[in-house]
This record gives structure tokens, C-alpha cells and sequence, in this order.
């Protein structure tokens, strides 16, 4: 394993053992190095902030996890998996989740679903001029319902979620749109 590889896994050790003590707005980079005994430059030779280590640490975690599981998913199949990773690590993400605002894991988990949210939209919505305002209702829509339901400490379990999610969204595309004036 590369040396960055591991100074990034030992930084990313150390705020997930802070992360379980107090939240994420009251962790510093000087408390991840000290933590790890690591200096402020090799902290940031590697992230730019914070938040940038926990978004690392989704993206590496998640990814690595699904790696070998193939690519011929469906975007359900996707998010049910999304769901069982935020419910295996719930603890982690709902620190995680209750920081919002620029490079927060929020902003990135919206991020991370816009590309699926548009492929899926693509076929209904391409040709519209607002096509970019429906990409981001959904975008939101997803968000917020995976954060809340991370929040509220994944309650439901994640294939009876997602079913939920699907049934909701299928429930808007059949509503009728107000009569123009």
C-alpha cells in the first residue's frame, strides 16, 4: 500500500474515532492530527478540510464495498445499496449528515446522486428547456429523504426504504398539473 494510501487511512481512522464522541462541528484538523500524531501538513498535502476526509472516507468506504459486485445494476439496485452501506455505518453518517453548508457531506451526497438522478430523467425530461430544474427537485428530493431517514437513525430497513422512496415518486409523476388562467 502507497504511503499516501495509509497517511489517508490513518487520518480517516482518527475523526471516525472522534466522530464518535462529539460532532463534527466541534472536530478540528488540529484534533484529527493530534489524534493520529500526524502534523497539519501532511493533513493537508492529502484534504483540504474536514469535510474533505469525511466525503474521502464515503467514497472510498462505499465504492470499495460495491467494487467487485459488478456494474449491470439498476438505479434501484444502487440505491438499495447506498442505503444498506448508510445503514451498516448509520452512526458515522449521521454525524456526518447533521453538518450541512459548503463542502459538507450533504452537499457531496447530492453530488454523488446527480449523475444517476439525470440518466434517469434523461428519457422524460432531455428535450425540456427546465430539464436542470427537475434534475435538482429530485437531486433534493433524494437527498433530504436519505439524510432524514440517516438522521433518524435508519429505522427502516433499506430495501422496504427504497420500495417507499419509488413508491412516492412514481405517486408525483401521477399527479395532474394546476389549469393554466
Amino acid at each position: 500500500m502507497a504511503e499516501g494510501s495509509i497517511t489517508k487511512k490513518v487520518l480517516a481512522y482518527s475523526l471516525k474515532e472522534l466522530m464518535k464522541k462529539r460532532p463534527l462541528s466541534k472536530i478540528t484538523v488540529g484534533d484529527i492530527c493530534e489524534a493520529c500524531e500526524m502534523n497539519r501538513k501532511s493533513f493537508y498535502y492529502h484534504f483540504k478540510d474536514k469535510y474533505d476526509l469525511v466525503n474521502w472516507i464515503f467514497y472510498t468506504d462505499f465504492f470499495e464495498d460495491n467494487r467487485q459486485r459488478g456494474d449491470d445494476m439498476t438505479p434501484g439496485d444502487a440505491l438499495v445499496r447506498l442505503c444498506k452501506f448508510f445503514q451498516k455505518n448509520k452512526d458515522f453518517y449521521r454525524v456526518a449528515l447533521q453538518q450541512t453548508g459548503t463542502n459538507s457531506f450533504y452537499e457531496y451526497l447530492g453530488t454523488m446522486i446527480r449523475p444517476v438522478v439525470s440518466g434517469r430523467l434523461k428519457p422524460y425530461f432531455g428535450r425540456d428547456e427546465h430539464f436542470n430544474f427537475y434534475v435538482d427537485f429530485f437531486v433534493n428530493v433524494y437527498r433530504d429523504a436519505l439524510a432524514r431517514w440517516v438522521l433518524d437513525g435508519c429505522t427502516i430497513d433499506a430495501q422496504t426504504y427504497v420500495e417507499l422512496l419509488y413508491k412516492a415518486s412514481a405517486v408525483v409523476g401521477q399527479l395532474t398539473p394546476p389549469k393554466k388562467n
